[in-house]
Parts: structure tokens; C-alpha cells; sequence
């Protein structure tokens, strides 16, 4: 086969256009072609007043030695060439007898472990995974309870629970991550046989959202205990036995020990306790940069209009995004972080007198409000002295927000005017927070540290001149956004293994190794693959 790309074609662009553009490009005539797909279908919208498609395609021939002809005519030029080898193939088969003596261990079912559990299922290894929350479908109900009444349950939550933080969110399937193995492809392809909807295999942009997300996870739990894994929930690690620097099982808070000399951590960022433990075995880690800020809010309709022009509204474009950055004159970096088109605004604190936000879409993308984070960068050198010094600074903000929010779970607000003022706000206006279970309306310039604030007043409006209204007087921010990725690295030699404890595979976005869902559910292929060849 084929594969042609950069072919551009209007909005309203009908089939046969379609058809008719891969004629032009490769030479031929309808009779000539057997078929084709789509391989990847983005947007430009660079332009406000020109929105267009632009594809890349799969094409097959009839006469297979017209796509040598053609390759040799265009010498590898025309956006013309052959198609790559997508398959995904599995490294190694597990041994019955070695698996007989121990199993390997799987802790979290976010994207990391939920993939990591998968591919061993696959290879035949019956792995044990377990998860300190609860299943999809029981931690939505209790998250709802702190959304609606602000009861929290530290156990289950945004945080914690199958699907890991990932299921309250916006969903989105995409990555900057290297991936010459197109292990994201065998990601996607999974969420599609579990029902996630067949587009994530081509648009630019795929996101599945959070209710779409809960199906999903319990058809990938039933394949993975149909081909002899196990999946615990309520089962939380709180130890791992290490002797000689060798894992040599863990303990649950139930008291249960089980034995196993392979264990692939894939926790999460907020498993602060597991870290804490991890230090206090001896494992290496160290603290490493992460950012915190605040949730903004627009009409996404301001949004639309501002990136699509007259073009907005469109139901193939769907709810406009947008990814912003400015580097400020304290040194700081400000970026929008885990935009959420058409979402809200959402409540993820794991741990009692806290506030945490995050942002969350479904899959329609049809709520009144855009939210994005606005985060600034800090490093260890804004907390230094001890591997886990970032999990304190968090902490400290969030308790800050608890207190400004009144102390129920309510998030401090500010309309984006009086922040860039420097006043108090006492009440919304054109936009009205999305935040459950409610704002209280404060003066946000003691969230977060001096230089973060100063950072924010300065990159907003620079981003207003490439969002025309992104300064609106009436637009929200909400805080604190502080787990916008793990404050912490576990660190791991090049067969994926702890530097300092053979057996442990550190994994995901909670030991330092990814950051959101494709990355991490790629790197929990790669820790078991990993895993896999070390048994074999």
C-alpha cells in the first residue's frame, strides 16, 4: 500500500472530491484503485478566514507493481510513500512454569498499569494488578459525592481507582512522545476493540472523555481477566519487600502478602504515601520540575470564534482548543496546560484539607465553558533539600487553597480583571464558574508563590494578542492546579528496572516516565515487554 500525505481540501469537501484528489496525486484512474483509508485527518487553522482539512491517506492499487511504478516516477517525492508497518508484535511468550512459582504484580490500573497488565495477559503471564481505589463505576460515585456535597474520600477519587486520574479528564489520546514502534497505535487500537469510537484512530486530536471512558475501562478489565489476569480493587500497597535489592513481594493494608519478584509500579503522580515509602526502603529517586498555577474559563464560543472565524461551529471541527506559552522577564516559563474544550472545571483533591483542580470534557465537548490550566514551571531549586520536597510545596498550596476556599472543598476564585488589578472579587459575571462544589470569591495573589502570580499577570494578556478576549474581565480562574505531573523521578536503567532494586520497574507519569494518557499507557507497553524478556 500507499501512504499519501498532505492533501488539503475544503470543510465541505464531499467523498468523490476526496477520491478524486488521490487520482490527481498519484496519476491514475478510478479503475486503478482498489480502496482506501484514513490514516490521519487534522486541520489548519492558521488562517481564520481558511480553515481547511488535510489528510494523509492509505491507499491500495489494484496492480500492486503501479505502486513500485509510481514510487520510482516520484523518487520518493509527491507526499508519496509506502505504508508503514503499523502491526504491533508481541516480544515473548510466558513460561507456564515460571509463572507457576511467581506472578508478576501490577500496581495502579491508570493507563500505565491497565496497559502493562493487558500486554503481560497477552504474552500469557496472569499477572495480579492491583488498585487502592475503587472500580470505574464506584469511584464515579464517590467522586460525585465530593463534587456535590464536598465529601472526600481519600481512597477513591479523581486520583485514585481504576483508570487512574485519567478517567476525569478530557480524555486526550495524543502525544509528543518518539514512538518509531507505533506503540500508540496498539493503544488506540485497543480502546477502539473495547468500544472507545473509531475516529481516535485517525484524527489529529483524539480524545475519548470521561463517560465514554468508564465503558471502555470495564470491556479492557474483561479481556484482561478472561486471559487469566487478575484485577484487585480496594487493595492497596503498603509495602514492598526488599531483601539483597531484590523485590521479593508486597503487603496490603489488609494485611495480605504476596509473594513475587516482579513488580511494576504504575501508581499514578499522586501517591504520595507510596513514594514516601519507596524512600523510606532505600529505592532511588529523586525530585524533579513540575508546574502549578490556576484553571481559566471562557465562553467556548470566544474560543471558537477566535480560532475558526466564521467557520465556527462547525460539527467535524467540533469545540475549538488552543496551547499557549510565554517565557516571563522572572525567568519563568507560563503555558495553557490540559485545555479542555467545551468542559468544566473539576474537583481532584486526594487528601483531606486540600484543594485540588483539574479540568474534565465529555465527549461531546458541548459545555458552555473552555478551561485550561495557566501553570508556571518550578524546579527542585524551588524546593530543595530532600527527594520528596516537592510533595511538601504542593501540599502547602492546596492546604492555601483549602483555606481560601472556606475550608469545605470550595475553590478560590477571581475573575481574570480584578486578578490583573490586584482586587478582591466578590461575585462572577458573564462566565459562571463550572467548579463543584462551588467558588468562594477571593483574592487569588496568595495561592501560589510571588513569582507565580507575577508570572500569570504578565503571560495573560501576551495571550490575549493571540486569543483576542483571553483578558476578558469575566473570565474565571480558579485554583490551585498542582499536580500537573509528579513531583518525583524513580529512577530506572535502560531495561526499565529500578537503578537499585532488580525486579521493580518504575512506570507511568507517577515515577517521572510520561505525562498523560498515551505516554503513559505506552511506557506501561514498554515496562512490560521489558519485564517480559527479563523472565524469559
Amino acid at each position: 500500500m500507499l501512504r499519501i500525505t498532505e492533501i488539503k481540501l475544503p470543510l465541505d469537501h464531499t467523498q468523490d472530491e476526496l477520491s478524486e484528489a488521490i487520482l490527481q496525486r498519484l496519476g491514475v484512474t478510478s479503475s486503478d484503485l482498489l480502496g482506501f483509508s484514513i490514516a490521519r485527518r487534522g486541520y489548519d487553522a492558521r488562517k481564520k478566514g481558511s480553515v481547511f482539512f488535510v489528510y494523509t491517506l492509505d491507499v491500495e492499487l489494484k496492480n500492486p507493481s503501479d505502486e513500485i511504478s509510481i514510487l520510482h516516477r516520484l523518487q520518493g517525492g509527491g507526499g508519496i510513500l509506502i505504508c508503514p508497518d503499523t502491526e504491533y508484535r508481541f516480544v515473548a511468550q510466558a513460561d507456564q512454569n515460571v509463572i507457576a512459582k511467581s506472578r508478576p504484580v501490577v500496581i495502579g490500573t491508570g493507563p500505565c498499569g491497565l496497559f502493562a497488565g493487558l500486554i503481560l495477559s497477552q504474552m500469557g503471564f496472569k499477572p495480579i494488578i492491583l488498585e487502592r481505589g475503587k472500580s470505574v463505576r464506584e469511584r464515579t460515585k464517590d467522586t460525585f459525592l465530593l463534587w456535590r456535597g464536598g465529601a472526600l474520600d481519600p481512597e477513591s477519587n479523581v486520583q485514585f481507582g481504576e483508570g487512574g486520574a485519567g478517567t476525569f479528564s478530557d480524555g486526550k489520546l495524543y502525544s509528543q512522545i518518539k514512538d518509531p514502534k507505533h506503540y500508540g497505535r496498539k493503544v488506540l487500537m485497543e480502546f477502539v476493540k473495547a468500544g472507545a469510537p473509531p475516529e481516535i484512530l485517525y484524527v489529529s486530536k483524539p480524545h475519548i472523555g470521561t463517560f465514554r471512558l468508564v465503558g471502555v475501562l470495564e470491556k479492557m478489565r474483561a479481556t484482561i481477566i478472561s486471559l487469566g489476569g487478575e484485577i484487585r480493587f480496594q487493595s492497596r500497597v503498603d509495602d514492598i519487600e526488599i531483601n539483597d535489592g531484590r523485590v521479593r513481594g508486597v503487603a496490603l493494608s489488609g494485611g495480605e502478602q504476596i509473594a513475587t519478584d516482579q513488580v511494576i509500579l504504575a501508581v499514578g503522580h499522586s501517591a504520595r504515601d507510596t513514594f514516601q515509602m519507596l524512600h523510606d526502603r532505600g529505592v532511588t529517586l529523586e525530585a524533579k520540575p513540575f508546574s502549578v498555577g490556576l484553571r481559566i474559563e471562557h465562553p467556548q464560543s470566544l474560543i471558537d470564534s477566535c480560532r475558526f472565524g466564521d467557520r465556527n461551529g462547525n460539527p467535524l471541527l467540533g469545540a475549538a482548543d488552543y496551547n499557549l506559552v510565554h517565557h516571563c522577564s522572572n525567568g519563568r516559563s507560563v503555558y495553557s496546560f490540559c485545555m479542555c474544550p467545551g468542559g468544566t472545571v473539576v474537583a481532584a483533591a486526594s487528601e483531606l484539607g486540600g484543594v485540588v483542580t483539574n479540568g474534565m470534557s465529555q465527549y461531546s465537548r458541548n459545555e458552555r465553558n473552555a478551561n485550561s490550566g495557566i501553570v508556571v514551571g518550578v524546579t527542585p531549586e524551588d524546593y530543595p533539600g530532600h527527594p520528596l520536597a516537592g510533595i511538601a510545596f504542593q501540599r502547602s498550596w492546596e492546604a492555601r487553597a483549602f483555606e481560601l476556599g472556606g475550608r469545605n472543598y470550595q475553590a478560590p476564585a477571581q475573575r481574570v480583571g480584578d486578578f490583573l488589578e490586584g482586587r478582591e472579587s466578590r461575585e462572577p459575571g458573564e462566565v459562571v464558574p463550572s467548579y463543584t462544589p462551588g467558588v468562594n470569591w477571593c483574592d487569588l495573589s496568595s495561592s501560589l508563590p510571588e513569582y507565580a502570580i507575577s508570572a500569570i499577570r504578565e503571560a495573560l494578556p501576551i495571550f490575549d494578542r493571540k486569543i483576542n478576549g483571553f483578558t476578558m474581565q469575566d473570565a474565571v480562574l480558579t485554583g490551585v492546579e498542582t499536580r500537573t505531573s509528579s513531583p518525583i523521578r524513580i529512577n530506572r536503567n535502560e531495561h526499565y528496572q529500578s537503578l537499585n532494586t532488580i525486579g521493580l520497574y518504575p512506570a507511568g507519569e507517577g515515577a517521572g516516565y510520561a505525562g498523560g494518557i498515551l505516554s503513559a499507557a505506552v511506557d506501561g507497553i514498554k515496562v512490560a515487554e521489558a519485564l517480559a524478556l527479563a523472565s524469559c
